[in-house]
Parts: C-alpha cells; structure tokens; sequence
C-alpha cells in the first residue's frame, strides 16, 4: 500500500496547487486509476485532469468521487473524444442557460434552470434583465467606455455611462449624459428609456440616428441631456457590438453553443484538422422550398443530380414547405409532399448516405403558434420520410443551431427585413438595409430585437436566439432579395426566396469559411 499512498500524496498537492480540495475517497480512486504508470504518465494525467476540471467552473472547489470518475473518463478517451461531434444539430430547446456573475466578471452555466413554456410573469422581466446584463458588462468594457482608455478627467465624464436612477436622483441639468437602456412606449405614443433602475421619459425632436434599425424593445445608447425629469436626446447609437476573440474570457472553456459537450468545441484541435482537410465540404441552404410545387420539386432534382457524385455536409430546407394555405387539410399536404420528396430523393444513393437534410419550419408550417421558438413539424406528419431515409433526415426547431467541427451556425427563417423597417423608430437615411440590419442583430445580441407584441417569444427559451458571443455564421433566411454581409468575423446571409429568385440559393464551405451564390440554371432558355 506504500505505493497507494505515496500516489495519493502526490494527487493531493496536484489539486491544491490548482486551488482544489480532494475528498479521501476521491484520491484513492486516481490513484488506483495510475498505480501502474511511471511517474512521468502519472503526471501527465493528473495534468490532464486538474486542467479538465479547472475549466469545468465547478460551483464548489471541493471534488467529489463522482466528479473524478467523469473527468477521468472524459480525458481518458482517445482520438475524438466522445462529445468532440463533427456535425451536430441543436434544437432551440435544448440550450445551455449562462448568466453573468458580477463578482466573477465571467458567465457561468445555470445549473438550476428549468425548461418550461409557459413559466411565471417574473421571467418576462428576467429575459430583458438577462439581455441588458449582456450588453452592457460588454459595453462598459469597450475602448469608449472603458476607464483605462481615457486619459484625461474631462474625457472620463464625457464617456462615462450612468444608470437611469443617477439621474432621477439629480434635481439640476445634467450635461453630456450617455445612458444604456431599452427604448420603449411606456405611454401611448410617448418613448421612454428603461433600464433595471428606472425609466425615464425622452425628447428626440433633436434626434441624430446613427446606422442601424432602432426598434421599440431594443437596447440603445442615448446621448444628450438631462433636464427636469426629461432626456434630451442629440444622439442615439447602437451598443458597440464585440468580436468572438474579446468575448471568449469572460465564458472560459463553458460550452455557450449547446450539444453534448461540455466545453467549447471550437478550442478542439482534433475538429479543426478534420474541418480544414474536408477543404471541398459544403453546407446548401435553401428557403421557402415549396415541396407541393412541380417546378420547385424537378429544381430539387436538378440539385440532387449535381451533387450526388460529390455530396455536400448537408442540405438545409427553411420553409414555407407548401406553396399555399391549404386550411384543415394542410398537414396531410404536408405530410404528401414529404413522402413525395423521399421518392424524389431515394434514388440519389451517395447523396442519401454522406448527406444530412435538415429541415426547418417556417412561420406557415404544421402546426405552432407564431411564437419563438418554434417546435419542429410533429413526428406525425413526418414519419413516412424519417422511415424511408432513416438518420439523413432532421427536422428540427426555428431557430436551430448547427455545430460543425468548430464552426458555429445560426439559422433562423423569418422575414425579418419586413418587420424590422415597419417597426423602426426611425428609417435609415443613408446606406445599405442588410448592412444596417446586419449590425443590429449582432449589436443587440439576439434575432428578434421586436416588442413582443410584434414578434412573442418563449421569455426561458429567450436564449434560443442569442448571438453572443457571436457565431461563424446567421443564415437569417427571408423574402428579402438575397444578400451576405460580413461584420467583425461573423458572416449574415439570406439566401432569398428559392421559388421567386429564379432557384438562387446559398453554399458555405466551412474550411475558407467563404459563402457562395448559386442558382440552378433555367433549362428553359
């Protein structure tokens, strides 16, 4: 047993050189795990799991039994590990739920977070909390606001952010005010800016409007002054948005994607050799694909020809899938169309087996209500075309997340351009509307920065449509004529509508991470 204890010795001063307290039972289990190694394998485990556990951010620094036995096995596993997935797609209500610990300054992963639709009134609160929260631990470090960056007195109270209450609380004019808030109607016709300390009431017949689309419900940054109970406006921004490289320190190694594993695939090395040696690998997406429509179907097949000798990653199909309402007997179209498109698709044997068609469901798609998250078409409807494919086919939710070696995309389908420019406060003067939605949806860190009247939401499945920290990739598919933007190493594309853009779709080839137009040629002419 002498040899039992010395390794035991040894494990106990790994883990409390790494600030960790080992129980007994703990200890012997590791070192029953390594009696049969050479010092210098025993050490290069114990290294393997005290950094394992380091990033696990473990609520509690004393590790128990259970806790080893998982690390053991996770590190243990060779080549691949059993959670590093090459392609894997998540569905909207299986996220992980992250919140900001102000003490910490980093997020950690809600252990306690329950999964209900239809929760108490207060969650409605805590999402918009939630969101501010976000945005504003990442504006307060920013180069405008951050104190490290400004050397002089007087530029620190020009750029300084206030809470709403620091200025409720002043009786005199405050000059040259920058506040983060939510800008909404509190009172008809009347805007307000509201943060977790109050709201207060502005005047923006003075209003410059920077870029971007601001709707009511989404978080701006006013600028101007206060005066009897009244904002002034002169200015209002966008909250600078924060590339994925600054963001990253304040998650740690958390998996903030969502998937089997527990930390973050895109620091896998395993997934990047494989993603950069697939250089040919390429995701189709395609919107509004009509499966009750002849010329959409013999387009498809057209597709399917092409591809079959060298099959893509995967297919994406965002709906509409019908053409039409099609009332009580919608579902049964549906469910014919699919079964339609299987015997469309069974003959294309490389395509079927190296391929995944995943399916997302649009607005008029069997059978949810317009709120998001929306639920993926009900087994019942899809059963014939799941039974003659087998695993190539997924339908899953809207918006769904696709987790390809280490690259993230977002998918929503939603005509979002629409809704965005009714709803703005304010239609841009100048530029490009992809560009100004573009920054606002990664400004505002979600896909629907709408009121909820306009756009409800499941308030505990909020984080469903969270873009923070910022993805590779939003493939926000809508009506919109067809466009890719990129903007601080994240792409957003639309791929338009399949049927009314002449057959155009889009191709991401995730090695370059480059998107491609592509349209399938009118045999027509």
């Amino acid at each position: 047993m002498g040899d039992l204890q010395q390794i035991r010795a040894e494990v106990n001063n790994a883990f409390k050189l790494s600030g960790f307290t080992i129980r007994r039972d703990a200890s012997t289990f590791v070192a029953e795990q390594l009696i049969a190694l050479s010092y210098q394998e025993r050490q290069k485990i114990i290294d393997k799991l005290t950094a394992h556990l380091l990033h696990q951010c473990l609520s509690k620094p004393v590790l128990e039994k259970q806790n080893l036995e998982v690390a053991y096995k996770e590190c243990l596993s060779l080549g691949l590990e059993e959670t590093e997935t090459v392609l894997n797609v998540i569905d909207a209500f299986n996220l992980p739920k992250l919140y900001y610990d102000n003490e910490r300054k980093k997020f950690l992963k809600d252990l306690g977070a329950k999964s209900i639709l239809f929760p108490e009134p207060k969650s409605k609160a805590q999402m918009l909390i939630d969101r501010y929260t976000m945005i504003w631990q990442r504006t307060v470090r920013n180069k405008l606001f951050a104190k490290e960056a400004l050397p002089s007195i007087e530029s620190e109270n020009r750029f300084q952010l206030r809470k709403i209450e620091v200025l409720l609380s002043s009786s005199s004019r405050i000059n040259e005010v920058i506040v983060l808030g939510l800008l909404t109607q509190l009172t008809e016709g009347k805007f307000y800016l509201e943060d977790p300390t109050g709201s207060v009431l502005l005047d923006m017949s003075q209003t410059r409007y920077h870029s971007g689309l601001f709707t009511e419900n989404s978080f701006v940054l006013a600028e101007g002054h206060y005066d009897d109970k009244v904002l002034y406006v002169m200015g209002l921004v966008l909250p600078p948005s924060e590339n994925r490289a600054t963001s990253l320190p304040y998650f740690g190694s958390l998996n903030t994607f969502g998937g089997k594993s527990k930390t973050l695939l895109k620091n896998s090395q395993n997934l990047l050799k494989i993603e950069q040696d697939n250089e040919d690998g390429m995701i189709v997406f395609l919107s509004d694909v009509w499966f009750d429509n002849l010329k959409v179907i013999n387009k498809l097949k057209t597709l399917f020809t092409g591809y079959n000798e060298f099959p893509p990653i995967a297919i994406v199909f965002m709906g509409e899938f019908l053409s039409c309402p099609y009332g009580y007997e919608h579902s049964m179209q549906l469910k014919a169309a699919l079964t339609n498109l299987a015997d469309v698709l069974y003959p294309f044997t490389k395509l079927r087996e190296s391929s995944k068609f995943i399916f997302v469901p649009g607005r008029g798609d069997p059978i949810a209500a317009n709120i998001l998250p929306r639920p993926q078409i009900p087994n019942s409807i899809t059963k014939e075309i799941r039974e003659k494919l087998g695993d190539s086919v997924i339908f899953t939710t809207n918006p769904c997340r696709i987790q390809y070696c280490t690259q993230e995309i977002v998918i929503l389908r939603q005509d979002l351009v629409t809704k965005m420019c009714r709803n703005s406060i304010h239609f841009p003067d100048t530029g490009d509307i992809p560009d100004h939605l573009t920054k606002t949806l990664l400004s505002q860190c979600t896909l629907s920065p709408l009121s909820l009247a306009i756009q409800p939401v499941y308030w505990k499945h909020a984080d469903a449509l969270s873009l923070y920290p910022m993805p590779d990739l939003v493939v926000v598919a809508d009506h919109f004529q067809p466009y890719t933007r990129a903007y601080q190493n994240c792409q957003v594309v639309n791929p338009g509508s399949f049927p009314r853009t002449e057959y155009s779709f889009k191709v991401y080839i995730p090695s370059s991470k480059t998107v491609e137009d592509s349209q399938i040629p009118n045999e027509d002419t």
